[in-house]
């Protein structure tokens, strides 16, 4: 499929194609909605077609004027009456890559599928899940991190408001090893956050055919701010 974004690198059934962009997004501050307040997001739309497993886009948050969305993708079977080998290849994760981590550290990460409608695609188990967050560690962290409570990891509604419900997704943060997006070395100011929408593929299952548009947003996080200790009270003087 052809788009007006440019930089094919590779793709293929159950590859690994990367796509850059040349395209930096601007960063728009919503104050005027409560909910949304100190939102910065970024989103990209693909020409006419859906976004392709492996592409990537070239975005732009809050704390970091360039970062990196790619899908990753692995076939799924639904097989048929007429076609035992019917299926579609799924979404199996959302990376946002070359991030910050530093000038990100305490904020709140969010990312969304939009479809063809401009509609927000339910992201896990409940029809109001359409958000998946983590909290980016504020100190930041000294290895790569995988623990879904450590990292905050929740579903919201479109609207931004928590959902109680059991997590069929997983996160990683990664700030070691190889960037999943394009090779390059990982560190602090180059991490990789990647969200598995459900490793069992069971429930969430979504068509990337159906997958237009990327939205990925920093949200403030004031309770993640490091306290300052509390200085020592001064101690009574003695009387003479």
């Amino acid at each position: 499929m052809q788009s007006p974004l440019s930089g094919r690198m590779s793709s293929g059934f159950g590859g690994s194609g990367k796509y850059k962009s040349k395209i930096v997004f601007g960063v728009a501050l919503v104050a005027a909605v409560p909910f949304l307040l100190s939102t910065f997001a970024a989103s990209v739309t693909v020409g006419t077609g859906a976004l392709e497993f492996g592409q990537g886009s070239q975005q732009a948050t809050a704390c970091d004027q360039k970062i990196y969305v790619a899908l990753g993708e692995e076939w799924h079977g639904a097989p048929t009456p007429e076609d035992s080998s019917a299926g579609f290849f799924r979404v199996r994760a959302v990376t946002v890559s070359n991030l910050d981590l530093e000038a990100c550290a305490g904020k709140k990460l969010r990312v969304r599928l939009i479809d063809n409608a401009s509609k927000e695609i339910k992201i896990g188990p409940t029809d109001e899940s359409m958000v998946l967050q983590i909290s980016l560690p504020n100190p930041l962290p000294i290895s790569n991190l995988s623990d879904p409570v450590t990292l905050g990891l929740s579903y919201l509604t479109g609207i931004g408001a928590p959902i109680s419900t059991t997590l069929t997704a997983t996160a990683a943060l990664s700030i070691s090893g190889i960037s999943v997006y394009d090779g390059s070395v990982l560190s602090s100011k180059n991490g990789d956050a990647t969200f598995y929408l459900d490793p069992t593929s069971t429930i969430v299952n979504i068509d990337g055919q159906k997958v237009f548009r990327t939205t990925v947003e920093t949200i403030d996080n004031p309770a993640s701010t490091p306290q300052a200790a509390p200085s020592a009270a001064p101690s009574a003087t003695p009387a003479p």
